[in-house]
């Protein structure tokens, strides 16, 4: 526990409170992580290898990513939510709502911001990005506008993974202490 943790009064009900609220920030980062790897490691893969060409495979893609990035938003949210519920018995409390926030800010900008500029990119291009030539300004906008949203799905999912490895190692020290 942090210092700050240690200088709260702690009550068996306030243990078992936090020991609550951290397995369900566990269980929300677990769903959301595993959405992630299933759709980073499965259906993208599938659909440029399956649909006939490149096109309809980014677009399916471009179709189901806003399913990732929205329940990012809101596994976000709920670990700052659930951490702020915690109160400063809350270990590591600190760490999860700042986490929560990135994750959170992460998927908004990654969905809300460069999704939309994406959208609006294709919507302007005549047969989509491999038809223009590798120097096109759009093509070239286009490949940074894709890495910005594969580095912010990237980044958001490494502070989801660090935020999952703080509560449960917290987990593991309350259930071990008999807490």
């Amino acid at each position: 526990m942090t210092a700050t943790a240690e200088a709260v009064p702690i009550t068996r009900k306030t243990h078992t409170v936090v020991l609550r609220l951290s397995v369900a920030i566990a269980v929300v980062l677990c769903v959301w992580l595993g959405a992630v790897v299933y759709f980073v490691a499965v259906v993208a893969p599938a659909a440029f290898r399956a649909l006939p060409s490149r096109a309809l495979a980014g677009a399916l893609v471009g179709q189901t990513l806003p399913a990732i990035f929205v329940s990012g938003i809101v596994a976000g949210g709920l670990v700052f939510g659930l951490a702020l519920r915690g109160g400063r018995a809350m270990p590591w409390r600190g760490a999860r709502l700042l986490g929560g926030m990135i994750v959170a800010l992460l998927c908004g900008v990654a969905q809300f911001v460069i999704g939309s500029r994406i959208d609006r990119l294709l919507a302007a291009m005549v047969g989509g990005p491999d038809a223009l030539p590798a120097s096109d300004p759009q093509r070239i906008a286009f490949g940074r506008l894709h890495a910005l949203s594969v580095a912010s799905l990237g980044l958001a999912a490494l502070v989801a993974v660090v935020i999952l490895a703080v509560t449960l190692a917290s987990i593991g020290r309350q259930a071990a202490r008999g807490e």
